[in-house]
């Protein structure tokens, strides 16, 4: 499952990524959309939950802590 969200000028889009293992990775990738001169920020494996709305939700906080403490 794989949400894409704005907050504060950025493209927030977090992704669960089932493991071999049952585990549900926290990915994110936090992307600017405000500016001429797109940059983008990947982040893989924040944490792992057994839930997949567990890690959506992690990565997504996880992202707008990031935003917040970068603009």
């Amino acid at each position: 499952m794989n949400s894409h969200l704005r907050y504060k000028g950025y493209e927030v889009a977090p992704v669960a990524q089932r493991l071999p293992n049952g585990l549900f990775a926290a990915n994110l990738t936090i992307e600017k959309t405000a500016s001429n001169h797109e940059q983008a920020y990947s982040f893989d494996a924040l944490d792992y939950f057994f839930d997949e709305e567990h890690a959506l939700a992690y990565a997504f906080r996880w992202g707008r802590m990031w935003i917040d403490n970068h603009q």
